[in-house]
């Protein structure tokens, strides 16, 4: 007989069965032969061994009810404001795999040096993908900056294992009150989980909507396109002022789709959450995928103008790069 839904680590729901994490409306796992049919058969765009970027320091907080979303690489977002500041996946490590020293080489430096950064009161991660759960990096903002950490559930470990003691876990929907007039609700991802640590899918994935003063900001986290999600997300907490929205890691559409969206697919969530503005993200750091470093954002214009939006509604931003809201 199965045990009894109380000794479950985790709630049973429309995206759990208790002990392992799945996407609503079906679930794709590729397995180590998918693997290794696109190793065999992928021509990869050779990507820059590197690209120049100068850092620079991050811009001042805004005043009031403003909120500065400065792009440092990859799905690392640094987001200020008078409540404090906010980091999204943040990883400033050479490379993106385990120990810091397999995996892909990142191709240019974060676009705001670690040691620009303001004091960090919170800290949002996504899913524990290497290129968005880098313990070498939670470990220097643990010794430095002690933030909160809010992670989707199954992942307070990997943050205290880095040193944290300030951790919160949601489930999809659950908010958690950072200050009076500062919350953070975790939301749906179309995704999957897995390092060399814990089982796969074993710890949840998703994203993040933040309400700090007057301003909204959905930071969407690593995401196939899902044709309901993001219409749930805008009927249940509103349409955002600003998305952060992934266009990268696409290639080959037969094995990413069911865990990335291409650029088109992001402007339709774009859409489907009725975003004022989105900034780009997941793209060009680290070599993960099949498409060359550039093509993200040319497909994405390409996209974007054969949606009828206007350059300035979905943004391509230079790591280092702001908008303020």
């Amino acid at each position: 007989m199965p045990p009894a839904p109380s000794s479950f680590p985790f709630p049973v729901s429309d995206h759990c069965n208790g002990r392992r994490f799945f996407n609503p409306r079906g679930h794709v796992n590729h397995g180590w032969l998918d693997v290794l049919k696109w190793r065999r058969t992928s021509r990869p765009t050779p990507w820059p061994r590197w690209v120049d970027v100068t850092p620079q320091p991050p811009p001042p907080a805004p005043r009031g009810d403003g909120l500065a979303a400065t792009w440092i690489n990859q799905a690392s977002f640094l987001l200020q404001t008078a409540h404090g500041a906010v980091l999204t996946d943040p990883v400033f490590s050479e490379r993106a795999g385990p120990f810091n020293r397999a995996g892909p080489p990142r191709v240019h430096v974060p676009g705001v040096p670690f040691e620009a950064l303001p004091h960090i009161a919170v800290v949002l991660l996504s899913h524990d993908h290497y290129d968005h759960c880098d313990l070498a990096t939670l470990r220097r903002l643990a010794r430095i900056h002690d933030p909160l950490l809010i992670a989707p559930l199954g992942n307070g470990s990997l943050a205290r294992r880095a040193g944290l003691q300030r951790v919160v876990e949601l489930d999809w929907w659950q908010t958690h009150e950072v200050a009076p007039g500062f919350t953070v609700t975790a939301t749906p991802a179309r995704h999957w989980s897995n390092r060399l640590s814990g089982p796969r899918n074993g710890r949840l994935w998703g994203g993040f909507f933040l309400r700090a003063g007057g301003r909204t900001v959905h930071f969407v986290g690593d995401t196939a396109y899902d044709g309901m999600m993001f219409r749930e997300i805008r009927e249940k907490l509103g349409a955002p002022q600003l998305a952060l929205v992934p266009i990268g890691a696409y290639e080959p559409r037969w094995f990413m789709s069911a865990y990335h969206c291409n650029p088109a697919e992001a402007v339709q969530i774009h859409r489907d959450l009725g975003a004022q503005l989105s900034a780009a993200m997941h793209w060009g750091t680290w070599q993960l995928t099949d498409e060359g470093r550039d093509e993200p954002p040319k497909a994405l214009a390409e996209a974007r103008e054969a949606a009828g939006l206007a350059a300035d509604a979905f943004q391509v931003l230079a790591p280092g790069g702001s908008v303020v809201i």
